[in-house]
């Protein structure tokens, strides 16, 4: 079967000679730009103004997109790495015909405008992910194009392309110098992404001046080291010579592709044409109107567009709903021809998890030592056999993490099916390539050790910005993981990742809530889910004597309740649980009343109302130790102003794991110690 060709496509294969409303389209886009940036009274209108000619090509002669269905799942993916340059991005979706009116390009970096500084996912519609911070796109996007072959690879059949797009990036020199990019652009080479193309907006400029301060490398023979088709236009406004590269990165289907666009920033402005006073402020009234003299646009006129303008570039409408009905019509064939794959295409299309997807997880002997990691790998195993649109890897830690699950293959350049991907020593874009991957529909996982979720973070606070389910396995938790010793022992790790909005912390006490944790992890549809485990061996509760580790989804709960009348609360997380456990047994024999509460995650406490939370620790009990071993910053607010945290102020040391806590204090007896002294000081 043959999917219907139209004759706009016809016509784009044809020999194309640009006419004046090409070139008046395009200072359409520059100078709605430079307009928005003037009025805003910040921004930058340089790079919009020299990348319009290639973002105009790309869009109306390339990108197959539907304006009036952002979310078409067969959409080529456009993502604008060079963030700064959001007004670029705005231009041509008011103009090419989305939901995103004058009025908002008119209040671009307003309070409640759809037109933030930078681009933001799921703030406007069209924009596919959140960029700003330089590197972030461009690794996006080797996800985005990761998941469109993994998405053919499971769904397409012979005569049946249901999802056959490309990727698309502008990327800025800035983009280029991030560490990010390297390691991303290094992945897409050697995993053949060939339906990812890069445009390299090449102007020479930074913040601080000529690029040549800081960066001289070739940047061709770099990304062709990689692995990477390269092409050269000499002069970014040359439409032709940007078509025929966009069609040659196309038609090289092995290895991604990059086009080096040599483009001025501030094109047009007689005094800040490349310079870097164009690069991250207005023009000014006066230099606005000499450019627009200077390119033949009205000068007395704001955000003027031609309504030639927009009668061309909103064929776009047009066109996206002739290829997104084609597209739908192949889709009713594919369903009668293979109803059980369509109706798992639509389970994955709606994020829906299988019936019975969490029955017959692992359970575990209670007394038996199991080290979370390897709980959580086992309870990977199940999941992963069940939910093949659970997609992820680690940092060159498998072994370690646990996190490659058995019988699954690897992804690769000879099998797109593979769910598992090995990202290498890559943390920083492991986690944006798995961000690209959530926004591409599939569940995402990245895993390495919570010491090194540093390098990681501005991705995983993406991850969050953007409201991406992406779950995080941080193994090796704490000064547990021993000998390694302090550069491999995460001391304030747990305390700044739970300082990131939108993002929910777990750190089970045991194998037991380390399946609950998962569960909770899969659930949750809007933020990162950050799973904490352990190294060390930790024993497995006896949910007999104990409470069910279904507290595990109200972030906080009565473990053990106290067998006399309650004066004291031990709270704790992970396995220092244990510790508080042990700590309340002795205390017991003393003929005290101690209640244990398991912590695995302040933000699904927090979640709770204020009646649970009060059942839980009761105002009136102020006698309260909380145990971790991480700063203690943040116990706090439930330990009270009289209460205690048993934590670790210093960086750890290299010793064995038991010799690590018995030094630092983690023991039952400094922990009861701590209860003792507090109830000695009551009145």
């Amino acid at each position: 079967m043959n999917v219907q060709k139209f004759s706009t496509e016809a016509v784009q294969e044809a020999l194309w000679v640009p006419s004046e409303l090409d070139t008046l389209c395009i200072n359409a886009i520059r100078f709605l730009a430079v307009d928005a940036v003037e009025q805003a009274k910040s921004g930058h209108p340089g790079m919009p103004m020299g990348a319009a000619p290639m973002a105009y090509v790309l869009w109306m002669r390339h990108l197959r997109h539907n304006p009036r269905d952002p979310k078409w799942p067969n959409r080529d993916r456009f993502v604008l790495s060079a963030g700064h340059g959001s007004m670029l991005l705005y231009a041509l979706l008011h103009l090419t015909g989305y939901d995103l009116p004058m009025e908002e390009l008119q209040r671009f970096r307003q309070w409640g405008s759809r037109t933030p500084g930078h681009p933001e996912y799921g703030h406007t519609p069209g924009v596919e992910t959140t960029t700003g911070p330089l590197g972030q796109g461009l690794a996006n996007a080797v996800g985005m194009a990761i998941a469109e072959q993994y998405w053919a690879a499971h769904f397409n059949r012979e005569g049946f392309p249901i999802f056959d797009h490309f990727t698309y990036v502008i990327a800025s020199d800035g983009d280029l110098m991030e560490g990010i990019s390297h390691e991303a652009a290094s992945l897409a080479g050697h995993l053949g992404l060939g339906k990812l193309i890069v445009l390299y907006d090449d102007n020479d400029i930074s913040i601080d001046g000529p690029t040549d301060q800081t960066f001289t490398e070739d940047i061709g023979a770099r990304f062709e080291a990689y692995g990477w088709h390269v092409q050269h236009v000499a002069d970014g406004n040359d439409l032709v010579a940007i078509d025929a590269a966009l069609r040659q990165a196309q038609a090289e289907t092995e290895r991604p592709s990059l086009i080096i666009v040599r483009t001025h920033i501030g094109y047009g402005s007689p005094n800040k044409q490349d310079t870097a006073a164009a690069h991250g402020a207005p023009l000014g009234p006066e230099e606005v109107r000499l450019t627009k003299r200077n390119l033949g646009w009205p000068e007395d006129q704001v955000f003027y567009v031609p309504k030639e303008v927009y009668r061309h570039m909103r064929q776009a409408i047009e066109i996206g709903r002739q290829h997104q009905e084609a597209w739908e019509s192949l889709l009713a064939q594919y369903r009668e021809r293979y109803p059980e794959e369509a109706a798992e295409l639509d389970r994955w299309l709606a994020r829906r998890l299988p019936k019975a997807w969490d029955a017959g997880l692992p359970t575990f002997e209670a007394g038996k030592a199991v080290a979370t990691r390897n709980a959580g790998g086992a309870v990977l195993d199940v999941l992963a056999a069940r939910l093949p649109e659970l997609v992820g890897g680690s940092a060159d830690l498998a072994e370690s993490n646990k996190t490659h699950p058995k019988g699954r293959a690897a992804f690769s350049r000879t099998n797109r099916q593979g769910g598992y991907i090995h990202f290498g020593v890559r943390e920083h874009a492991m986690a944006a390539i798995c961000n690209g991957l959530s926004l591409h529909g599939l569940r995402a996982y990245a895993s390495t050790f919570l010491v090194f979720s540093d390098y990681l973070r501005p991705s995983l606070r993406l991850s969050a910005l953007m409201e991406q389910p992406v779950i995080y396995v941080f193994t090796h938790d704490s000064i547990g993981l021993g000998e390694d010793g302090p550069t491999h022992q995460p001391i304030e790790h747990l305390a700044s990742l739970r300082a990131i909005p939108n993002v929910v912390v777990l750190r089970p006490a045991d194998a037991t809530e380390t399946v609950e944790a998962w569960k909770v992890a899969l659930e949750r549809e809007h933020g990162p889910t950050l799973l904490m485990l352990t190294r060390q061996n930790v024993p497995v509760l006896d949910r007999n004597r104990l409470a069910s580790a279904e507290g595990v989804r109200r972030g906080g709960y009565v473990l053990k309740e106290a067998q006399r009348p309650l004066q004291a609360i031990l709270l704790a997380s992970g396995s220092e649980v244990h510790l508080a456990l042990a700590a309340a047994e002795q205390l017991e024999a003393e003929g005290l009343g101690v209640r244990v509460v398991s912590m695995p995650s302040w933000e699904l406490f927090r979640q709770q109302d204020i009646a649970y939370q009060e059942l839980v620790l009761p105002p009136e009990v102020t006698v309260r130790v909380a145990v971790e071993a991480g700063v203690g910053q943040g116990w706090e607010q439930f330990v009270g102003c009289r209460g205690r945290i048993v934590s670790i102020e210093r960086f750890g040391a290299s010793a064995p794991a038991q010799v690590l806590f018995q030094q630092f204090g983690f023991t039952p007896e400094r922990v009861a110690q701590e209860v003792r002294a507090l109830l000695h000081q009551q009145p």
